[in-house]
């Protein structure tokens, strides 16, 4: 049986992407957080949780662009006139974020100006990522080889809604991640966010299940006609297990937990995604066989993930471990 590359490459794009959400995901939440702790001890610990990690983050969003333009030119041609605006905003937000990230601690006059610059920026790219996948999810007017829509196609309700189901998402990883890290009142203070957070996300993730089988007579097959139920049902059933174990772990008060239950809600809702979509990269009309680049460049470009993925994982790795624990006022990265 021939390989299929195709396939082996949407895997590696979606690995990519998934690992940059469970990265950068709680770092866009800390951001979204900091206007709810204004004190400047508790904004510097928040920071110092994240500052021996955070800037290797974009790595796996550059490997996920860059490797969807190199094996799926197609899809890339087609998705990138659709969401320029999203992805011209989210750039913007890493840049503000980014910058604020290591001005605020040089500079006593401004730093709340760079506070702001750095909630606002994890704010702007976090909803344009939500955006933008609403966007994608809800379906590209495409004619032939070419996007066919308007300037303003990605903003729709549905592309809001799974904008701001991102940033309460976000916000609940960035919230679990204090739990984790932190000691005393930023803690308790964490732990009483991450409640109405989980509940909020538990809302958003049932609005956009609800909303998403009515965008397409494909996606409402694929979840609910016979017997592609037997293999979709798990996904629902999976994610109220995994709410089970969350709300005992936060009433239980057991700080680890709480953080790696949430990337399993994450993981459920990729998967989902992932089940709506499959085989198209450009929803309902362009399929990953369709887009892929030729067989040469894809084994060229295979032969190098193969050995930086490998590499980056094991560094990342390695720079939390050696990161690992409380972080304390007054002690920490910078």
């Amino acid at each position: 049986m021939p390989i299929d590359l195709a396939t082996i490459w949407a895997f590696i794009i979606a690995f990519a992407v998934f690992v940059y959400v469970v990265m950068d995901g709680f770092d866009l939440g800390l951001g979204i957080l900091f206007p709810l702790f204004p004190q400047k001890t508790d904004r510097d610990v928040i920071m110092n949780t994240v500052a021996p990690v955070w800037d290797g983050n974009e790595t796996w969003l550059v490997l996920g662009g860059g490797g969807m333009m190199a094996a799926f030119p197609l899809a890339y041609a087609v998705l990138m006139p659709a969401l320029y605006t999203p992805m011209i905003a989210m750039l913007l937000g890493l840049v503000f974020r980014g910058v604020a990230f290591e001005f605020r601690w040089r500079t006593q006059k401004a730093r709340n100006k760079w506070d702001l610059a750095f909630a606002g920026g994890s704010l702007v790219a976090t909803l344009a990522q939500g955006i933008a996948l609403g966007a994608i999810l809800q379906g590209i007017h495409v004619d032939g080889r070419h996007y066919a829509g308007g300037w303003w196609d990605w903003l729709t309700p549905f592309s809001v809604l799974t904008g701001i189901a991102l940033v309460i998402g976000y916000a609940l990883l960035g919230a679990t991640w204090l739990v984790m890290k932190t000691e005393g009142e930023l803690r308790e203070r964490a732990y009483h966010l991450s409640w109405m957070l989980l509940v909020a996300m538990l809302c958003a993730i049932g609005a956009v299940s609800i909303a998403t089988p009515f965008l397409s007579v494909q996606y409402t097959q694929r979840w609910f006609a016979w017997p592609n139920i037997i293999l979709t049902a798990p996904v629902p059933i999976a994610v109220a297990a995994v709410t089970a174990l969350l709300l005992r772990a936060l009433g239980n008060k057991n700080d680890h937990q709480p953080f790696f239950l949430t990337l399993g809600l994450f993981a459920l809702s990729y998967a989902g995604l992932g089940i709506s979509m499959y085989p198209y990269i450009v929803p309902q009309s362009i399929t990953i066989w369709q887009a892929a680049a030729p067989a040469n460049s894809q084994i060229f470009m295979l032969v190098g993930v193969s050995i930086l993925v490998p590499l980056i994982l094991g560094y990342t790795a390695w720079a939390y471990w050696v990161f690992r624990g409380k972080v304390r006022p007054g002690h920490g990265y910078h």
